[in-house]
């Protein structure tokens, strides 16, 4: 504890007398190097009481040598101490003429606060209250700040940074310091202070950042000149600020004005061009033309015009705030230049309102007749290829006679589908000019592209069908070998595999349609049975499906062997089941057709029966 004080002791006296020197020296007075040795005699005393209180003291002896001359000395600056309303406890002549420093420095502690801190006012608060909440207040946007007392708040250089930085920010790069030298930072500290905001070093780097808690009356001592240097550049900036400020106003309202003037004068000009355009534009006749002037002119309200509106209300607004400056500084009323004011902008806008009105008029009713012209030719067009396609309906469904003839007459037909699509191609084009119009109704057709497609290839499904019917027939006409009940079993069997209605089986349609008959090949022997057919036919038609079956038929299938067939499937019951048919392994498609063609028997709840032998006699004749 001893030891904590005499530490203190030495920093204040120290720091004491460097605060003391300050102001000797500013008034031509050589510095002391002793508080107990220089303020013994009264002299230095009386000097520095002269020059904080801006008086003369009288007459005192200037070179003293005998205790009686010092003590005169010495009493007299107690006494104008004590006239300036500064309290001085248990202190006499005779404590300072025989070095006493602990009272020593508890008087040049009295004198700091009485005039360098007493004076110091923050919000209310004043002298050491004040001047921590003016620390605080400063420090605050600095996040590694923290100012609580003037002490180890200190301690790490970043506080002083701080200070300097939130009043001078040329004379510290706060964001670049180290915030972990502390003896870097209190360095640099005290050099731009000293440098740059003739703060004396009153500290050493060690009293802040090597003692256990640093001297709160040293650090308030030097904290203090701080606050009178940023206080003293605040009010020089205050004596200046007043010619700048009436300068910098007269100097707004003068851009003000000047950017009114401006801003009206290219905001008429603007509008007057625009309008003068829209006078001078023609319409070309397409709808793509009149589209694109629509949508430039939506595209002028929803952002010319705007900008323009916005514009309008921001002169005057501009105008209005002149003139309010001026009324507020008793100085002359703004009046434009003529055609400026604003019943000048009032009145063009209005113009404007007028022609905007006329132009979408004008882009309306091009694009109700274009869209009229589009409508008619849509109809025209769609309504001819109707007629069209009913007539060579009429003729497909009136074709008779011998097969062979009726193949040719077919065929025939079927040529004419090529210019049936080009047709509808003129059709499409123009369905794609009233859908490009947002043409979606039309008084003048019932019919729509989409429908007249339909019908097409409707039509060309239907030639297809019919050609293959007729094909069909001739192979069936020349199978002499089959029963009409065989042929029309296997003329059904193959309609039915035939999925998309190519007339032709894949290999997969081929074997399903053969175990649907009963006939079932190992997967190498139908690789060996679809590459001949395609050799000899091309494909799997009618034709190439029927001759195979004639072959097997004559070859192989009797009814009693479908009969032993099923009957080993059904494990000797009269009636076969779905679940049969699968254990069996029979294809999906070929168990589905089953489905379809056996007449199911008549039995209770549970899974259908199906009756093989009724299907066998209706098959076999």
């Amino acid at each position: 504890m001893d030891s904590l004080e005499a530490r203190s002791r030495d920093v204040q006296q120290r720091t004491f007398c460097k605060w003391l020197n300050t102001k000797l020296e500013s008034n031509g007075y050589p510095a002391m190097t002793s508080l107990v040795k220089d303020l013994s005699d009264g002299v230095r005393l009386i000097q520095l009481m002269e020059i904080m209180g801006d008086t003369s003291l009288g007459r005192y002896n200037k070179a003293p040598r005998m205790r009686i001359q010092k003590a005169e000395n010495v009493n007299k600056a107690l006494e104008f101490i004590q006239s300036r309303g500064v309290k001085l406890t248990n202190i006499g002549p005779e404590d300072i003429i025989d070095g006493n420093l602990k009272l020593i420095l508890g008087m040049i502690w009295t004198l700091i606060l009485r005039f360098t801190i007493a004076d110091i006012s923050e919000e209310g608060l004043s002298a050491k209250e004040g001047l921590l909440l003016w620390c605080q207040r400063k420090t605050a946007p600095y996040k590694e700040v923290d100012v609580q007392d003037f002490s180890l708040s200190w301690s790490d250089g970043l506080a002083l940074c701080a200070l300097i930085h939130c009043h001078r920010p040329d004379l510290i790069d706060y964001d670049k310091l180290d915030k972990t030298d502390r003896h870097g930072n209190t360095r640099l500290a005290f050099q731009v202070a000293a440098d740059h905001l003739g703060i004396p070093q009153l500290l050493e780097v060690a009293d802040l950042c090597d003692s256990a808690r640093p001297d709160e009356r040293s650090v308030m001592t030097y904290i203090a000149s701080f606050f009178h240097a940023f206080s003293s550049m605040d009010q020089a900036e205050t004596v200046s600020r007043r010619v700048e400020k009436f300068a910098e106003l007269m100097y707004s309202v003068w851009l003000s004005k000047n950017d009114y003037e401006r801003r009206v004068r290219e905001l008429l000009s603007a509008m007057a061009e625009t309008q003068a355009q829209w006078a001078a534009i023609q319409f070309t006749g397409s709808y793509a033309d009149a589209q694109e002037q629509a949508a430039s002119f939506l595209k002028y309200k929803q952002t010319t015009k705007r900008t323009w509106v916005t514009e309008k209300q921001d002169v005057t607004t501009l105008f209005g705030n002149v003139q309010t400056k001026l009324k507020t500084y008793g100085l002359r009323e703004y009046t434009p230049p003529p055609g400026l004011a604003l019943i000048d902008i009032d009145a063009a806008w209005n113009t404007l309102l007028g022609s905007e009105a006329k132009r979408s008029r004008a882009i309306n009713a091009e694009i109700r007749q274009i869209k009229e012209a589009l409508r008619k030719k849509f109809a025209s067009l769609a309504n001819g290829f109707e007629q069209r396609l009913r007539g060579i309906s009429s003729e497909l469904a009136s074709v008779e006679g011998p097969l062979e003839e009726q193949q040719n007459l077919v065929r025939g037909i079927q040529k004419r589908i090529p210019s049936l699509s080009e047709a509808l191609g003129e059709v499409a084009r123009a369905d794609e000019e009233c859908l490009a119009a947002n043409i979606d109704e039309n008084d003048y057709t019932v019919f729509t592209y989409q429908d007249l497609q339909f019908e097409l290839e409707l039509l060309a499904q239907s030639i297809t069908k019919k050609l293959a019917f007729i094909d069909n027939q001739i192979v069936s006409r020349n199978m002499t070998n089959l029963t009409p009940a065989q042929l029309e079993q296997f003329e059904s069997t193959f309609r039915y595999f035939d999925r998309d209605e190519s007339n032709t089986l894949n290999q997969s349609e081929m074997a399903a349609a053969l175990a649907s008959l009963g006939i079932v090949y190992s997967d190498e022997d139908m690789d060996i049975i679809y590459d001949q057919l395609l050799q000899d036919y091309g494909a799997v038609t009618f034709e190439a499906f029927i001759n195979l079956l004639v072959e097997i038929m004559e070859d192989q299938t009797s009814p009693e062997q479908l009969r032993d067939a099923f009957r080993g499937i059904a494990r000797d019951k009269p009636f076969v089941t779905e679940l049969d048919l699968r254990v069996a392994q029979l294809p999906a498609s070929a168990i589905e057709y089953l489905r379809q063609a056996m007449p199911p028997m008549e039995g209770g709840p549970g899974e259908p029966e199906y009756d093989y032998e009724a299907w066998i006699e209706e098959v076999f004749v």
